[in-house]
């Protein structure tokens, strides 16, 4: 599948949901300044008197500062899966670069997490139980110049549930074209969609909703919501 093959998205503004780890705080640094100016001072005085700076911010260097959205509500959020990045990979990266997941509802973020965190924990050895709470995101982006890979069979192996070699070439050749995002169909949860975005320049805000618990037991045994936003 060749990235010119794909249709261009319409440039809609557009909500969708993702959720966090509670565990993980937000990157005060990145919403406490307005532009890139800002930051990189702010950034070098606090590095003089905080030594776990460079852990909280993450990698810069995968990100040029021109596609960070300074100014906006939740920047942090929005940036984050760029500068802490899985090395393990994910569906559309080999672990070389971020990207930011988003679903159409909190229902098909459920279903994707779970998913996800149902196969690391499963190889986590000697955990019988646990819970684990997870941050519910609502973010608001545009997705110009996107593209469209929805009408894409299912049965097309950028669509295989755990094999992602040509889905993570598909991502690659994404970024490599300078496209800032996909839309795909959800693998976890029939019928909907979900976005990969290569760039956090798109997002226009990201607010914190509600809180949900997920229940380990040997497998997951229960996802509920503990807290309203």
């Amino acid at each position: 599948m060749r990235v010119d093959d794909l249709a261009a998205l319409a440039g809609e503004q557009l909500q969708a949901y993702r959720l966090v780890n509670s565990k993980f705080p937000p990157i005060a640094l990145f919403d406490d300044v307005a532009d890139a100016d800002e930051f990189e001072v702010l950034y070098q005085i606090q590095a003089l008197t905080n030594p776990r700076l460079k852990n909280e911010v993450g990698h810069l260097e995968l990100i040029p500062r021109a596609e960070i959205p300074f100014g906006i509500p939740g920047c942090s959020y929005a940036t984050a899966p760029f500068t802490h990045v899985n090395p393990a990979g994910s569906r559309f990266s080999d672990g070389s670069f971020g990207v930011l997941y988003l679903a159409d509802s909190m229902e098909t973020a459920l279903a994707e997490v779970r998913h996800h965190q149902s196969q690391y924990w499963s190889n986590v050895s000697k955990l019988n139980y646990e819970r684990f709470v997870f941050r519910g995101l609502s973010c608001s982006f545009v997705d110009v110049a996107m593209k469209d890979a929805a009408a894409i069979p299912m049965t097309d192996p950028v669509y295989d549930p755990d094999d992602y070699t040509d889905s993570r070439r598909l991502g690659r050749s994404i970024k490599e074209a300078g496209c800032p995002g996909l839309r795909y169909n959800s693998v976890r949860m029939q019928g909907s969609h979900c976005w990969a975005l290569m760039t956090p320049r798109p997002v226009l805000s990201v607010i914190q909703t509600a809180h949900y618990e997920m229940v380990w037991n040997g497998q997951v045994t229960s996802v509920s919501k503990i807290s309203e936003a």
